[in-house]
């Protein structure tokens, strides 16, 4: 328990991210993803407040930024099938790997897989009434972070809604992770990256107040429970 979590730890790399990484490793780590993601990113939050709301006044357009496994793509289309509310959801991510795995579990879950950048939808025109992202904020520099918030929120436009969420960095937040995945780290966890790549992601995530000052005017920084964080652009600003 004695990583340094004074700042963030911009030179690691998780295990994953490696393109030489072990496809099966891989494959068990994305996996994995939505038993871990169910207890730590509290999607059906996301669905009642920010999701369910704006189906109710007719089909939205979601976009999912860096998707990977596309978990949360297909919990939220549950979600809105079980309430009968119509949407489109593209889960977007610019790895190949995760992209491909993702789309050979989509089960009839109606959600499209696409591999590219942010910035390829940009230059396309394309427009979402709802962009979100979950554990991406910590894989980006301040540059990048702005980049990419200026890409989304013209995604957006002035009417749609952004929500971007991650892990909130802290001595707490790292033992709480390291100690309630040991129990697991020798069978559900085993032969994956979870463990580890979490535990460096934690390491490089902002603080809330390292976010918020890096964040452009009008973005929203919220703080939540396990060690959340949310930066969050409202409908209202105008498209750039």
């Amino acid at each position: 328990m004695g990583a340094d979590l004074s700042a963030r730890a911009v030179g690691l790399r998780e295990l994953m991210d490696d393109p030489r990484a072990d496809p099966q490793t891989l494959e068990r780590t994305y996996r994995r993803f939505g038993a871990v993601n169910a207890v730590v990113s509290r999607v059906g939050a996301l669905y009642r407040r920010d999701i369910r709301p704006r189906a109710r006044a007719g089909r939205v357009r979601i976009l999912d930024v860096g998707a990977g496994g596309g978990d949360l793509c297909r919990a939220l289309a549950a979600r809105l099938a079980r309430d009968r509310l119509a949407a489109e959801i593209i889960a977007l991510d610019a790895d190949e790997r995760a992209t491909a795995w993702a789309a050979a579990q989509d089960d009839d879950a109606g959600v499209v897989y696409r591999c590219a950048f942010v910035a390829d939808l940009v230059r396309a025109g394309e427009s979402y009434d709802i962009v979100v992202s979950n554990h991406m904020l910590h894989h980006l520099d301040p540059a990048e972070l702005q980049q990419m918030l200026a890409d989304t929120a013209y995604l957006a436009g002035g009417a749609g809604l952004v929500v971007h969420r991650d892990i909130a960095r802290s001595r707490a937040a790292y033992i709480l992770f390291a100690a309630g995945t040991w129990p697991f780290a020798g069978n559900l966890l085993a032969g994956s990256f979870i463990r580890a790549d979490g535990l460096t992601s934690i390491r490089r995530s902002y603080t809330p107040a390292e976010l918020a000052a890096v964040a452009p005017a009008g973005w929203i920084v919220r703080r939540g429970l396990p060690a959340r964080l949310e930066l969050r652009r409202e409908p209202g600003d105008v498209r750039s």
